[in-house]
């Protein structure tokens, strides 16, 4: 009796002990009963036959960083390079996992290492510096085709080097620094550029708002010039229609008379300031006898005038 309840004992604690799994979270295992598959173990506590029932194979959910070794790959222009990346997967289906290769994660970097040559050897050596992006999409999907049937799914990748020969480097940054000189060239040439094109607009505006300033000087002097003739012209008229009103009363011809005597005597004077040779006339020592002068050719022309010089200087 008491040697069958120790095996009894014996048989509990080895089904407690091998019977019970405990499947830690974002981890699925994968039970084989006799060397074939039953199922799959999610995470918690989880029952198995002891001896009969094993965990075959273990996978991890999570997302997993793969660091692909360094590799020698020839572009198109035939120049070797130094490649190493990073590839980020995650295993999406289990079962196929497991039965679908032997080892895949191994094989996930084989693929992404040969699939990388063949990318390079499409493109030439200044593409592969400027299409890093391009060729990680390229390189995600051409893994993604080839890994669908490896539970297998590749979320990114990232080329973290790339090494090239000594000569063809020296020769790139030769090449970078004359692009440089020359892309500093051009902007300077396009900056004197526009900045003589802007010194032209801004003369030419200048010289526009001089030409449009003394146009409209001459034309406020011209209307000044205008307003001023008429303000005189009217002067005038009002003028000799006093002088034509003031002559039909008594004693306005000789008034008139009086002063063309007056004007006469003051022409002669203005003549002696304006030049160095006068003409004078002979009674010039008597200026009762130049008022007769003056008077007599008033008289004179007042007969040669039509009948009523109040008329003339009125039509005047």
């Amino acid at each position: 009796m008491i040697i069958l309840l120790i095996l009894i004992l014996l048989l509990l604690f080895v089904l407690l002990y091998w019977g019970n799994q405990i499947v830690p979270e974002q981890q699925v295992w994968i039970v084989q009963r006799l060397g074939k598959f039953n199922r799959r173990l999610e995470p918690g506590l989880n029952w198995i036959v002891p001896l009969i029932d094993a965990v075959a194979y273990r996978h991890s959910l999570k997302e997993e960083v793969i660091d692909v070794p360094e590799q020698t790959a020839v572009t198109q222009d035939n120049v070797s390079v130094i490649l190493d990346g990073i590839v980020y997967v995650k295993i999406v289906d289990p079962l196929a996992a497991s039965y679908g290769v032997k080892n895949p994660l191994h094989a996930l970097t084989q693929l992404v290492q040969t699939t990388m040559r063949s990318e390079i050897g499409k493109i030439p050596l200044d593409k592969t510096f400027e299409e890093r992006e391009s060729l990680n999409a390229k390189m995600v999907e051409a893994v993604n085709h080839a890994a669908l049937s490896w539970g297998i799914r590749c979320l990114r990748y990232e080329i973290k080097d790339i090494k090239m020969p000594e000569d063809i480097r020296k020769a790139m940054e030769l090449q970078m620094t004359a692009e440089r000189q020359k892309r500093a060239q051009i902007l300077e040439s396009e900056g004197d550029r526009q900045a003589n094109i802007n010194k032209s607009e801004g003369q030419r505006q200048a010289h526009i708002n001089i030409a449009e300033g003394a146009q409209v000087d001459r034309i406020n002097r011209a209307k000044g010039d205008a307003e001023a003739i008429e303000v005189l012209s009217e002067a005038t008229a009002k003028g000799i229609e006093r002088i034509a009103r003031a002559m039909n009363e008594i004693g306005g011809e000789k008034a008139a008379g009086l002063q063309i005597a007056e004007k006469y005597i003051e022409a002669f004077r203005h003549i002696a300031k304006e030049g160095n040779t006068i003409v004078l006339p002979s009674n010039l020592q008597h200026p009762g006898a130049m008022i007769t002068e003056a008077l007599a050719i008033y008289d004179q022309v007042k007969r040669r005038a039509s009948p009523s010089p109040i008329e003339n200087v009125l039509k005047i």
